[in-house]
């Protein structure tokens, strides 16, 4: 059998550089199979060989797009490969960005492409049309069932085999919709499902729609001018410097900030983190993301009791929901402890 040239793409970490302080690490490239690769080898088809290896830092990679995108597309030229092995990414955001567009450079050059990636990985619902996204769960630890699956669906594609459906072959929908004959038309399909969910019967729907939490509010405060209240924002507001070095998108932590004493934000003093919207009134007026000045305005006049100490910071730019809820329970479990009675939430 021919010989089959298989690239795969690793962040700084995978890549066995180093953790977060070699997220700024420029895409760089050994022609070897590193670490996740060398599973890869050995449930690859004999015929398909990891010829290169290509790692690039996280940070880099989102924060200098263009730039590693170009590195990339570069280095794809010259490895020349069959098929691009991206990942898998769980649920790390910034990774799972940096696989899909990986990706979707290789869509661009007529090579196809396979990562794994959580659902909720905010890379599946931007890329997913471009390559074959195998589901994976939310950690390294599924690694395990990631990579035989990530390996049955490259090889395929290495060696021109049919593709299945996604539930076939394990990967997330693309969000493509094809054409098919079935021996049924539409009515008599729906006709049978709708029996069988009223008989509480197992049933497959052939169009999947999205499902959103509801969340009941809670009561109204009878009286403001005795409640806490707090801030909590997804607008990167940060003490200057970003000390806790969040992430301009897909952020992988929250910051809790002091404003005791503080009547105001000012420009000397903070600024935003935030990737998705041009920071410069941010920059300028930090009050109009994180509104300090307005909330001292309303307890100087008795209008509310008293403004929470801190407020909460993280980046809602690319960030997955199960992160969001994750950072939502802590500081909501924290702001429960300390006596808060309402949060203000502002985003961007």
């Amino acid at each position: 059998m021919e010989t089959k040239r298989i690239v795969l793409y690793l962040n700084q970490f995978f890549g066995q550089i180093g953790g977060e302080d070699k997220a700024d690490t420029p895409p760089h490239s050994v022609e070897k199979a590193v670490g996740p690769g060398m599973g890869l080898s050995a449930l690859l088809p004999k015929n398909c060989t990891i010829v290169g290896t290509i790692i690039c830092g996280d940070g880099y990679f989102n924060e200098n797009l263009e730039e590693a995108s170009a590195a990339v597309r570069q280095m794809l030229e010259e490895f020349a490969p069959d098929v691009v092995i991206a990942g898998p990414a769980f649920n790390a955001g910034r990774y799972g960005m940096a696989c899909g567009m990986v990706g979707k450079i290789a869509h661009e050059m007529g090579i196809p492409a396979v990562s794994g990636m959580y659902p909720e990985n905010p890379g599946v619902e931007t890329y997913r049309q471009y390559l074959y996204i195998i589901e994976t769960g939310n950690s390294a630890a599924s690694m395990r069932t990631a990579l035989p699956a990530m390996a049955k669906l490259a090889g395929k594609l290495a060696n021109n085999e049919p593709v299945g459906s996604a539930a076939e072959e394990g990967y997330l929908s693309r969000g493509i919709r094809r054409n098919v004959f079935v021996e049924k038309r539409g009515s008599e399909r729906a006709i049978e499902m709708l029996l069988k969910k009223l008989k509480g019967e197992p049933f497959e729907t052939e169009y999947p729609i999205p499902h959103f939490d509801r969340v009941e509010p809670a009561e109204a405060i009878t009286d403001l001018s005795k409640a806490v209240i707090a801030l909590v924002t997804s607008g990167g507001i940060v003490p200057k410097g970003n000390p806790d070095r969040i992430e301009a998108s897909s952020a992988s932590r929250y910051g809790k900030y002091s404003i005791e004493g503080i009547d105001s934000l000012t420009s000397d003093s903070f600024e935003t983190a935030h990737g998705g919207y041009d920071p410069v009134y941010a920059n300028d007026v930090p009050d109009r993301v994180v509104p300090v000045d307005a909330l001292r305005h309303l307890e100087k006049q008795g209008r509310i009791g008293k403004l929470f100490p801190y407020f909460y910071s993280t980046v809602g730019n690319g960030t997955s929901v199960a992160n969001a809820k994750k950072y939502a329970a802590e500081i909501a479990q924290e702001l429960v402890n300390e006596g808060v009675h309402a949060v203000i939430l502002t985003s961007t």
